[in-house]
């Protein structure tokens, strides 16, 4: 029941804050249980240490998993973020990230997940565990 990437490319300008679409993700793929995304590399998302900030981390975790959620349920629908926890690895100076958000579980009210963020040289940077409640 997963929906097209040209859906998951509509949701990203039409469900999600300014803020978010100026992160300028593109999803990859996207399937039943999965939705990879790319986040390109962009200097705006640095901090004064040179390294991609953890709240950047987040939120494309975040939004991956509300891409991921959707496929799986065929469209989008109204859920809301019950919990985000995030293991922050290795640090990334550079690069395009790919963020893969995978449903662990899909119930009638509450779906729970894991998120990779990979750098460019396939290693894990980030990973984060989910629950959302369908509402």
């Amino acid at each position: 029941m997963s929906i097209a990437i040209e859906q998951a490319n509509a949701m990203m300008s039409e469900i999600f804050a300014p803020w978010i679409q100026q992160l300028a993700m593109e999803p990859v793929s996207v399937s039943d249980t999965e939705a990879v995304l790319r986040l390109p590399a962009n200097e705006a998302l640095r901090h004064v240490g040179g390294v991609i900030c953890g709240q950047v981390f987040m939120s494309a975790a975040d939004t991956a998993m509300v891409i991921a959620i959707s496929s799986a349920l065929g469209g989008f629908r109204p859920m809301t973020t019950v919990s985000l926890n995030t293991s922050f690895m290795r640090p990334v100076i550079q690069g395009d990230l790919t963020v893969t958000a995978r449903i662990l579980r899909l119930g009638r009210s509450l779906v729970f997940g894991e998120i990779e963020i990979a750098g460019i040289d396939g290693r894990t940077a980030v990973h984060a565990t989910t629950t959302y409640a369908l509402l």
